[in-house]
């Protein structure tokens, strides 16, 4: 039974679908509890999605084997744990590549084995929340728009890593896309910790070469005098400490593709010995005379500015078109901060998928971090939210939790204050008949909340900015212009 509920959305859920282009596309919901059926199929019928909304016991199979088979499959409580993964089987051996959801009630949790969370592309509750959904819709498109269709199975752990829908990002699926089917080398260039091996880890992925090895090799964390060695191997014997014969990472990667990061730190002696190989496709196990063949296909990546390392001589000019035959750059974090939402609810999804801890950031606190400038990019968010784990397992994690350095001053000043105006309307009851100043009604409540966050700070200034998201420059001026005239006022 397609489900026919007009309900109004749940708080905080917008009607976004567009931006996810997924518009009109059905979506089959399995769940056993007729009021999270409703919630659901309210707020995908708002969200501009065609629910299919089942039972477990009634006929939904068959919209999987339909000729407008669904987008999406969320599969919600089904009474226990086996029928629930018995649910999971069976959409899945009808449409192995269908991105599938599992939901989950906050009050009433119902046991998920493993077999689910490997299987399953994201989690959702109940009752949903804007910030939570819009990042797994953004998921699931992702998934949509990347997978090869008639193709193998896609790892769906490929796809948690590459979350976003900022233009920098698009640009660089689109450049996955258009290279992946090709054998050309690839350059990656970018900040470290922008994900350039996930970049290079989809393009294998998405190419003819995705059933043969993926290896990777960090060329500056290799010392130059072993670097040969691990690229084309070396006989027993070839040098001290060489009690075996060994393959190189040429050798291993054999069909597949050769992931070379950090190309920008090779030797000028090692990057002739690699231009070689690029040009002849042929090399010599390191104490062999012996020439070997592969087929491999080159991707490298590099942080360093490759151009300027050829003016300066660091960087073999012929070696860098080579490599350089089709450029990609990761944008870094702070030129697409609208995507940080989305990567945080990433990130503690798998935190909590690998059992290590989960939290939960608040509005205020995601505002802060959208204004940070992340040398460290996506990298240092990973560590940070990990360390947020760690620090407060399964708790909120607001402004003032955060580290130092997200909440200085300049940070906090540049942070926009946003403010829940449902919140504020419910808390004047009537206005008065002759009306109010506007202005003037503002004035006392922030004057009120300075004063309030004042006392509970003992008037410890600092502490006060950062329970008013503030900056501390920014609050010592509001309390001159209020006439604040307590003696700690002295020393500000």
């Amino acid at each position: 039974m397609t489900s026919k509920v007009e309900s109004a959305p749940a708080s905080g859920i917008n009607n976004t679908n567009g931006d996810h282009g997924m518009a009109a596309h059905p979506v089959l919901v399995i769940e056993e509890d007729t009021a999270v059926r409703t919630h659901l199929g309210g707020i995908l019928n708002y969200l501009e999605f065609r629910p299919h909304v089942y039972s477990v016991g009634e006929a939904w199979e068959e919209n999987l084997g339909s000729d407008h088979p669904p987008s999406l499959v969320i599969v919600g409580n089904c009474g226990n744990l086996p029928a629930r993964e018995d649910v999971f089987r069976r959409v899945r051996a009808l449409d192995p590549y269908v991105p599938l959801l599992l939901c989950n009630s906050l009050e009433q949790p119902e046991a998920i084995g493993q077999e689910l969370v490997a299987g399953a592309l994201a989690q959702i509750h109940v009752p949903l929340q804007h910030s939570e959904f819009n990042a797994v819709l953004s998921k699931v498109a992702t998934y949509r728009e990347n997978r090869h269709q008639g193709g193998a199975p896609r790892s769906l752990e490929l796809f948690r890593n590459m979350v976003g829908s900022s233009r920098g990002i698009q640009r660089v699926r689109k450049m996955i896309e258009m290279v992946a089917e090709s054998d050309a080398n690839v350059l990656i260039t970018g900040e470290s910790g922008t994900g350039k091996e996930v970049v290079a880890r989809h393009i294998h992925h998405h190419s003819a070469r995705r059933n043969k090895p993926f290896v990777p090799l960090n060329c500056g964390a290799i010392p130059p005098d072993l670097l040969e060695s691990e690229l084309f191997g070396h006989e027993k014997g070839a040098f001290t400490g060489a009690l075996s014969t060994r393959q190189g990472r040429f050798e291993m990667a054999d069909g597949g593709t050769l992931f070379l990061d950090e190309i920008g730190d090779m030797s000028l002696a090692m990057q002739v010995k690699l231009l070689r190989v690029l040009q002849e496709r042929t090399f010599e196990r390191v104490g062999s005379s012996k020439s070997m063949t592969v087929d491999v296909r080159i991707i490298a990546a590099t942080h360093v500015d490759l151009e300027e390392a050829i003016r300066d001589g660091r960087f073999r000019e012929d070696l860098f078109y080579r490599l350089n035959v089709f450029p990609i750059e990761t944008p870094p974090l702070r030129e697409r901060q609208e995507d940080l939402p989305l990567l945080v609810n990433d990130l503690v999804e798998r935190l909590r998928h690998e059992g290590r801890g989960s939290v939960r950031l608040t509005q205020a606190t995601i505002d802060v971090l959208c204004q940070y400038e992340w040398p460290g990019n996506v990298r240092e968010l990973a560590n940070l939210v990990e360390r947020l784990s760690i620090l407060y397992p399964n708790g909120v994690i607001d402004v003032h939790d955060l580290p130092e350095k997200y909440r200085s001053d300049e940070v906090l000043e540049r942070t926009p204050v946003h403010t829940n105006t449902a919140d504020e309307m419910a808390s004047i009851a009537h206005l008065p008949r002759s009306g109010l100043d506007l202005r003037d009604h503002l004035a006392r409540v922030e004057q009120t909340l300075i004063q309030k966050a004042l006392d509970e700070s003992n008037w410890v200034v600092a502490h006060a900015a950062k329970r008013l998201n503030m900056g501390r420059t920014t609050l010592v001026e509001k309390m001159r212009k209020f006439g604040f005239t307590r003696d700690d006022m002295s020393g500000l």
